[in-house]
């Protein structure tokens, strides 16, 4: 194996039509640790947004990005994990480019 490369296939581009315009979002309390927070990737967020938010279904959220419903899926699985540990444990929400 190379160097910086990790397991399994290379993840695929994604079509992002929407950017978020915050980047950090923390909690009263945040004492400015790193380990205390979760990192979304803008495809997660953008997952967020055409399902939860403009009410897509999976089907036509994957189609939006250029995505299997099941990339989109597990996309959307692992966001809706970050999302909720953070707000269980109060933990920062980093959206990364």
């Amino acid at each position: 194996m190379h160097q910086g490369y990790g397991r399994g296939r290379r993840r695929g581009n994604r079509w992002v039509s929407h950017i978020p315009p915050e980047c950090e979002f923390r909690t009263p309390a945040w004492d400015g640790e790193r380990d205390m927070s979760v990192v979304l990737t803008v495809p997660e967020v953008e997952c967020l947004r055409l399902v939860d938010v403009l009410g897509l279904t999976q089907e036509e959220a994957a189609m939006e990005m250029g995505v299997s419903r099941k990339t989109l899926w597990n996309d959307l699985k692992e966001a809706r994990r970050k999302v909720a540990l953070a707000l269980s444990e109060g933990k920062t929400i980093i959206i990364r480019r």
